[in-house]
């Protein structure tokens, strides 16, 4: 528990610093080309969600954030303590922290900072808690399909049933 709580700590200052990074060093400024015609450094503030959508829902997103955050907090309660889902609640830290990241953003804000471009394929700019989401996802993915069996899941959910009956 004190490591995904410091672990969690760590990630969300990780992510908060190069937002504050890049509002220092790339805001009001050309884009940092790292990688001619590849990557690059590009301020750019996002009032929606991942890739642009829903630009200007800002109320909805907090409300959204925080309905997310208690169903991730329940999960992460009420998995089994056992090493089989360690990695499990590796993912839900994961997701939090990035979640929680761009939640300081939009209440402080009214936006989220992205800095990072991928402009070889005109990918959406993003940030470092877009990436712990993205790769939480895929960790997930992963997870269900190679790892966890059906006994498994079948385990997990009957955790998750049973902590909500009492």
């Amino acid at each position: 528990m004190i490591f995904a709580v410091i672990s969690f700590a760590i990630l969300v200052a990780a992510d908060q610093i190069t937002k504050w990074m890049a509002v220092l060093h790339l805001k009001n400024q050309p884009a940092k080309v790292l990688i001619n015609n590849v990557f690059e450094l590009y301020y750019l503030e996002n009032r929606g969600a991942a890739f642009g959508i829903f630009q200007g829902k800002r109320f909805a997103f907090l409300i959204i954030t925080v309905v997310i955050l208690l169903v991730l907090a329940y999960c992460f309660w009420n998995i089994p303590y056992t090493a089989k889902y360690m990695s499990l609640r590796c993912i839900i830290v994961l997701i939090g922290a990035g979640a929680v990241g761009n939640f300081i953003d939009r209440m402080s804000n009214g936006y989220v900072v992205d800095f990072f471009y991928f402009k070889l394929i005109n990918f959406p700019v993003f940030n470092v808690a877009d990436i712990y989401v993205t790769l939480s996802a895929v960790f997930l993915a992963i997870l269900l399909l190679f790892k966890y069996k059906e006994e498994d899941l079948n385990v997990l959910v009957n955790s998750l049933k049973k902590s909500r009956k009492g």
